[in-house]
């Protein structure tokens, strides 16, 4: 196969006309040519830190999609199935993703559980992650969220560190809003990127320490704005990621999305093509083509370089798509979980007070962080109470894996005013997370859940409605196409009930994630994520 294009040189910056000989999965020769030609051609963009479960569909259904926006591999941290089935789960996820045509590259999940504060469905300990590491399905040591056990060198994290760095392997980082002399000591562990910036002066702190930064605009968190100026400083240790990507996000775009953003904002084209398409190669040493030869042939052809519109993509030889057709087909897989909890009902969500002056968690619109203030709200016959007036509303976090009492607080910025929403996907223990204005509604929401054995809803007077996720309790069996369409009328729902955040699901999953200042819920109670330990309501 010889394809005619202009050629992208994104390593020695240039653009010129070429022919490019493919023979079987391998480039065999890359030749100037002297002819007008149309298209481009270009190394195919990856995702330099993403858990494929957000997507809420098995890899093979992701890369479907994926492949569309020009995506030919994905750096993907399991730990969302890993806190739920261990290293079963992570095995599992491999082995759905070799039955499809993409560059899936999985990480070993670092911190399973989290944190000591919640219950997940599995532990991975040190010894574990050094049988992981040993495996040539592992690429790197996943995100180290537990910050504070790196920087008090806590003995059984640095061992996970040491297996990584034993077998020649980098180690992602995760330390959102870590300075000064704490940043410097996590740093020197050995770990290597970060992902968790949210402003630029954040971001070039760590870049000047010889971190590098993956600039993230997921569906919840969207750090793109604040940090991609950091590429005019730092433009060789800048990645580009999602972390968490909705199914009905991902229909519309990827990567794709964020190198025609920075391009129309005026950002080199070669700084924002390394970005996308290089680095991630470099510093994970992937097995991923540059269009060079001898690479695998693993290359995107777009329209031109104003639009970047993705007409094929190419992995190992095989087109996987064209003209916004995929060539990747469905294949059934097996389904795994562990769901053991029985239906609750509203008393349990009762919460007894004398004083309504409390602790309450504080959302953002599209960030991760929150905020922990202090205010009043309603007392009647003892028990607290949620006030619309004040968008103070109940959340509550339900244990999936044991019978156990549901742990019960209050949250600002959703803005329901009738009705619940609730989740299985709730990082990182994926227990059940929801909020809601009543009892009756929160009960209802969290019961289609355990029903289900997994998946979002929403439950008000008038009515209910799940997505059911079978798989893991995080994810479906079936096409994005068909998540997106259960997921999107969710949605819509949670916006007639009154809530004003832009992705309420997305950002309902991570009120439960206790690595993530400054003040969440997890099913032990509610937690102060700067002091990092539990504490009260009061």
């Amino acid at each position: 196969m010889i394809i005619k294009a202009n050629y992208i040189d994104i390593e020695n910056r240039k653009t010129y006309a070429a022919a490019i000989t493919v023979d079987g999965r391998k480039i065999i020769s890359v030749q100037a040519i002297d002819e007008i030609v149309e298209d481009y051609i270009l190394p195919g963009f990856i995702d330099a830190h993403i858990h494929i479960e957000s997507s809420m569909v098995l890899p093979s259904e992701f890369a479907k999609v994926a492949v569309l926006h020009g995506t030919v591999a994905t750096v993907s941290d399991p730990h969302e199935i890993a806190n739920v089935m261990g290293i079963d789960g992570v095995n599992y996820m491999i082995e759905n993703s070799k039955t499809v045509p993409f560059n899936f590259f999985f990480g070993a999940p670092s911190c399973v559980p989290a944190t000591s504060f919640e219950t997940a469905g599995a532990t991975i300990d040190a010894r574990g992650i050094e049988k992981l590491m040993q495996s040539d399905d592992i690429w790197y040591l996943a995100e180290v969220m537990n910050y504070p056990a790196v920087i008090h060198r806590d003995h059984e994290m640095m061992q996970k560190v040491s297996a990584a760095h034993q077998v020649n392997k980098p180690v992602d980082g995760h330390a959102p809003g870590i300075t000064g002399v704490d940043l410097q000591q996590y740093i020197s562990a050995g770990i290597s990127t970060d992902h968790e910036c949210f402003t630029y002066n954040e971001g070039l702190e760590k870049l000047k320490l010889g971190m590098k930064i993956i600039i993230r605009e997921g569906s919840a968190a969207k750090n793109f704005d604040a940090l991609i100026p950091l590429m005019k400083v730092f433009p060789k240790q800048i990645m580009f990621c999602s972390d968490d990507k909705h199914p009905d996000d991902l229909l519309i775009g990827h990567i794709n999305q964020l190198v025609l953003r920075a391009i129309n904002e005026g950002y080199d084209m070669f700084d924002v093509l390394y970005a996308a398409c290089v680095l991630p190669v470099k510093h994970y040493k992937l097995p991923v083509g540059q269009l060079y030869v001898n690479d695998d042939a693993d290359f995107i052809i777009i329209n031109n370089v104003k639009e970047f519109k993705v007409k094929q993509t190419f992995i190992k030889g095989i087109c996987v798509a064209q003209n916004q057709i995929s060539n990747i087909e469905t294949k059934p897989f097996h389904i795994i979980n562990q769901f053991n909890c029985k239906p609750i009902t509203a008393q349990q969500l009762a919460c007894i007070s004398s004083n309504g002056k409390i602790k309450i968690i504080e959302a953002f619109n599209r960030q991760l962080i929150t905020a922990c203030i202090v205010d009043t709200v309603p007392v009647i016959n003892g028990f607290l109470t949620t006030d619309t007036t004040k968008d103070i509303l109940k959340i509550v976090v339900v244990n999936r894996y044991v019978d156990a009492a549901p742990s019960v607080a209050f949250i600002k910025n959703f803005g329901l005013k009738e009705g619940a929403i609730a989740s299985c996907i709730a990082h990182d223990s994926h227990n059940i997370v929801a909020v809601g204005v009543d009892d009756a509604s929160l009960a209802t929401a969290i019961n289609l859940i355990i029903e289900s054995k997994g998946g979002i809803s929403v439950a008000h007077q008038h009515g209910e409605d799940v997505l059911a996720l079978p798989v893991a309790g995080i994810m479906s069996n079936h096409s994005v196409d068909e998540v997106a369409a259960g997921y999107q009328s969710l949605h819509y729902k949670a916006k007639e009930l009154g809530c004003k955040l832009d992705a309420p699901f997305m950002s309902l999953s991570f009120m439960a994630l206790l690595v993530i200042p400054a003040l969440k819920l997890s099913d032990k109670g509610l937690f102060d994520g700067v002091n990092f330990k539990l504490t009260d309501l009061n």
